[in-house]
């Protein structure tokens, strides 16, 4: 035994094993939260089913001559040189979790439970093994010369496939497309949980990728290095393609979607992060970062197959990917290296034929769920939430409130569907004359009080009270909400797809005035909120029939004025 090997693969696993953490926050990040425990639970239990699944069955499948309970039979020729069994087999356990958590996102917010927890077993006990043999047990593929060193199409595009088949066959989520068949965003509810998760993954990939070499000793102390550098860089490109690539496509840089760049790049340079220089992983890296955008867009618009984290794009097409330009990249044997089409034919036809056995057990897997067990919750369910539906739990994030943010969102708002905003430098006074009616048709209030309700943006509220106070209005109830007008708030984009309705952070000012004139205090507020731009709010004027202190009794005007004296 080699103690610097073992601890490199035994270390290499626990960073890929972290990885599950990383695959939960992305999908609980980038789904509601009403589903927030429920993607807890997937990710953990496809781990905890999984590991004794392949212990029992997967392990004797993929690296042994057939099936082979319990890992009893002779494995000494497939041991990387000084590493133990025990140590190898926690190494590929941990790969085999990694492909059966990836369908988890693709189906997020409408699949059982049980389902989950059934098909998430098949993968490891079968075909995630199967495949597996066929790549690195010595299989058919491996003969051929097929290069997948750590598992683009071997890990991900296995469970990126079993990913699109699970969505096609589960269908979109409620609301996701519109009657004419137009896709609608639903956003995820923390873009932060999901850049966690991110770079959690990131972090973990080099576990994945350079704990492959499974030694430490000799020419892959070299090796580690290299795949090492080929990996970050890879996903740096990628990450910045995706960014430039959404900043000219949607007139913004979209963050969920360069996230999902990030991981495109990891999971393309993972099959030959060992055989391609640094100018072909950033070549990697620029392709995975294009194709990772156009992949989403096309499975979520044409293909109308609901995908909330993105899951098939990202493993699934830039899986396959980055295995077939191992063919062109890779320094031995590589198309742009002299070494003619040979080993990129083999990497297509792996790739495809990885396609092809997970396609027929996958589809007949889900079909056999869907007609016993069912493979989708019901309406109701999927509304209400799976925390509370399937695990009896009321929310996730309990005594945990969100806080609204204060920045002035509608600021940069220029125009809301076709309706051009007031030029900021026009007075306030010739913006939108002011004309007074009531209930009565006399143009008079009969009521001695007023209430005045304002509608205006977080970030002017301290002017507001400031203005208010100087005109003696000292009373006033204040409540942070959130809406939208008629223009149903600022456009704003979701991995490309406009948001139907954005409501933003608003405060409701409620005012009872008797002694101050109700004009003034209209004139002040509408001054002092005015900025030209949709969203400066809305003032609304009702009579009050009467008022009455608590402490004394007192109504009408009587009872809104100050302290009396004691």
């Amino acid at each position: 035994m080699s103690a610097v090997n073992t601890i490199w693969v035994l270390f290499g696993a626990a960073l890929v094993f972290f990885m599950q953490a990383g695959f939960a926050m992305v999908e609980a990040g980038f789904t509601r939260a009403k589903n927030s425990g429920n993607i807890i639970m997937k990710n953990m239990m496809d781990f905890c089913i999984g590991t004794p699944i392949y212990w029992f069955i997967g392990f004797g499948i993929m690296f042994g001559g057939g099936i082979d309970f319990f890992i009893h039979g002779d494995y000494s020729k497939i041991l990387p040189s000084g590493v133990s069994l025990w140590s190898f087999v926690i190494f590929q356990t941990v790969f085999c979790a990694t492909a059966a958590t990836i369908v988890s996102g693709a189906m997020a917010e409408r699949t059982k439970f049980s389902a989950y927890c059934v098909y998430s077993a098949v993968i490891s006990c079968v075909v995630y093994p199967v495949s597996g043999h066929w790549i690195w047990g010595g299989g058919w593929l491996s003969s051929l010369g097929f290069h997948d060193f750590a598992g683009s199409t071997a890990v991900h595009m296995v469970g990126g496939a079993a990913a699109f088949l699970g969505a096609y066959i589960l269908g979109p989520r409620i609301g996701k497309y519109s009657k004419d068949g137009k896709p609608k965003a639903i956003l995820g509810h923390s873009i932060t949980l999901g850049a966690l998760g991110v770079f959690i993954l990131w972090f973990c990939w080099f576990g994945f990728n350079g704990a492959s070499t499974v030694s430490m000793e000799g020419d892959s102390i070299e090796a580690a290095g290299r795949i090492f550098m080929t990996t970050n860089l890879a996903a740096a490109v990628s990450t910045c393609t995706t960014m430039i690539f959404t900043w000219i496509r949607y007139k913004k840089p979209d963050v969920s979607m360069t996230l999902n760049g990030t991981l495109a790049g990891l999971v393309g340079i993972t099959a030959g992060c060992d055989a391609v220089t640094p100018g072909g992983a950033a070549v990697i890296g620029i392709c995975t970062g294009l194709m990772v955008v156009l992949s989403i867009e096309f499975i979520d618009s044409r293909l109308k197959v609901d995908d909330p984290v993105g899951a098939i794009g990202v493993h699934g097409v830039c899986g396959a990917l980055g295995t077939i330009l191992v063919g062109i990249f890779a320094k031995e044997g590589g198309l742009l290296y002299g070494g003619g089409i040979s080993l990129l034919g083999i990497q297509i036809l792996g790739v495809l034929s990885v396609a092809a056995w997970v396609g027929i057990v996958m589809f007949a897997v889900f079909k056999i769920i869907d007609q016993t067990m069912g493979l989708r919750v019901t309406s109701r369910e999927e509304i209400e939430g799976l925390d509370s539906t399937e695990h009896g739990l009321a929310n996730a994030y309990a005594d945990f409130l969100p806080v609204v943010p204060m920045e002035d969102l509608a600021n940069r708002v220029e125009s809301v569907s076709g309706i051009k905003t007031v030029r900021p430098d026009v007075p306030v006074e010739e913006a939108i004359p002011v004309k007074s009616a009531d209930s009565t048709g006399t143009g008079v209030s009969k009521s001695v009080l007023t209430k005045v309700e304002i509608l205006a943006k977080q970030s002017k509220f301290e002017e507001l009270k400031s203005a208010m106070n100087e005109i003696g209005v000292t009373g006033m109830t204040v409540t942070q909400v959130l809406g939208c007008g008629m223009q149903k708030g600022a456009a704003e984009y979701y991995r490309g797809i406009p948001v139907d309705m954005m409501l933003l952070p608003k405060v409701q000012v409620e005012i009872v005035v008797a002694k101050v004139p109700v004009e003034e205090v209209v004139k002040t507020a509408r001054k002092v909120l005015y900025t030209g731009h949709i969203g400066d709010g809305k003032i609304f004027i009702y009579d009050v029939r009467d008022a009455v202190k608590v402490r004394t009794g007192e109504t009408g005007y009587d009872a809104m004025q100050g302290v009396d004296d004691i």
